[in-house]
């Protein structure tokens, strides 16, 4: 039991961030979906406040296992680091992280310019809510579940399958498990895309990968080298940067 207690209190720790991440991920969905979807949602909740607190249900439903077995993984993986910041690895998170948010920003002008709706859903994305929801969602949430989680869980399976034998997880099990879990947060964009387009191109398909895929890359080894709170904070400032440059030059 006493094993089980940390991670436990992990989750718990875990719980009030997440839920204002969740918070603000639908109070901005409230904003971009039409009145009339947003009352018919309502109607069937009994009101907005129950209509919220569902959802913020389903997100701790989700995040409180994610955090509880994703910090029981990291332990056997010896991924898991002491939850503090340390200087150096504060500066060369922050440096990769800030290099990472203006190449963001740059999809505006790259991708955007063929597909005119990415400017439009950036800027429909300078909302208050939207911000918010785009940092504490992706930096907390999204690194519970894809690295804490995800990856932890793919390197252990990789771990038990291939290298049973090896005491220690060699690093080729955790750079796959960063891959693969780089490219399934990637494809788990790709309903959202067909939504705003109506169809996946493959130029479409392939900025989705590009850009989700190789962030995710970049946070998971973040999360490999220095822990998840680096990650964390490092998906976190990639949106605050790019967040600014929109709102700066836009």
């Amino acid at each position: 039991m006493k094993k089980l207690k940390t991670p436990f209190l992990f989750a718990i720790a875990c719980l009030p961030a997440a839920i204002i991440g969740g918070y603000f991920v639908l109070q901005y969905q409230m904003e971009l979906l039409p009145p009339e979807t947003i009352r018919q949602l309502i109607e069937m909740a009994g009101s907005q406040a129950a209509l919220i607190a569902v959802g913020l249900i389903q997100t701790a439903i989700t995040v409180m296992p994610a955090a509880f077995f994703g910090r029981i993984l990291a332990e056997k993986l010896g991924l898991w680091k002491h939850f503090r910041f340390e200087n150096k690895q504060m500066q060369t998170a922050i440096l990769l992280s800030v290099i990472a948010g203006i190449l963001f920003s740059a999809d505006y002008w790259t991708f955007g310019a063929a597909f005119p709706k990415i400017q439009e859903a950036t800027e429909a994305g300078m909302t208050l809510w939207g911000v918010l929801a785009s940092v504490f969602y992706g930096g907390v949430i999204e690194e519970l579940l894809m690295r804490l989680f995800v990856m932890s869980l793919i390197g252990f399976i990789l771990w038990q399958l291939l290298w049973r034998k090896k005491e220690n997880v060699p690093a080729a099990a955790l750079i796959t498990a960063n891959v693969i879990a780089a490219a399934l947060f990637a494809a788990g964009h790709l309903p959202v895309t067909i939504t705003a387009f109506g169809s996946l191109t493959p130029m479409l398909i392939f900025r989705c990968f590009l850009l989700n895929g190789g962030f995710g890359l970049l946070f998971g080894w973040l999360y490999r080298k220095y822990g998840i709170q680096y990650a964390m904070m490092g998906h976190a400032l990639c949106h605050i940067v790019s967040k600014l440059i929109w709102w700066i030059l836009l």
